[in-house]
């Protein structure tokens, strides 16, 4: 994927630290036009949003989307669901591998490319509690050897 006209609005930290990322896949959103202004803002939140496949079409649920202040009317729910645009057989192959393997479909970040809001989504497999304990203690090992390497050096 080239990141061509491509910037980030929002990420979901939070995946990164409850999954490991299989795979990933980039979707459009179907949106309002006081979404994508309120998009354009960075009014966005992904935190607790996750997909789900539904008679062959792909829904984000959760996903908050803060109303337009020039909006009034023309607002919606700002965690209504919302249809995600990818080809058939992209969906084919996330519904398979979350039936089979039990993965889950989860979004990792959103983006404008080109002037289109598009969900960068990951096919993810849940960490266990081990898994998040063992990276935390990695990182802080590193941290350490980190510090006193800079210590020697500089000491």
């Amino acid at each position: 994927m080239g990141n061509t006209g491509r910037k980030v609005v929002a990420k979901n930290k939070k995946a990164f630290h409850d999954y490991h990322i299989e795979e990933k896949f980039e979707a459009g959103i179907v949106l309002t036009g006081t979404e994508i202004k309120s998009i354009r803002q960075g009014r966005i939140n992904l935190k607790d949003s996750y997909a789900r496949i539904d008679k062959g079409e792909i829904f984000i649920m959760g996903m908050h989307i803060s109303p337009f202040e020039q909006g009034n009317r023309f607002n919606v729910d700002p965690t209504r669901t919302r249809k995600l645009l990818l080809h058939k057989k992209e969906i084919d192959r996330l519904l398979g591998q979350t039936k089979v393997k039990g993965l889950t479909i989860v979004p990792l970040d959103l983006h404008l490319r080109n002037g289109f809001a598009k969900l960068e989504l990951g096919l993810a497999k849940g960490k266990k509690l081990y898994d998040k304990r063992e990276k935390e203690a990695k990182r802080d090992a590193d941290r350490m050897i980190q510090r006193k390497l800079k210590e020697r050096n500089y000491g």
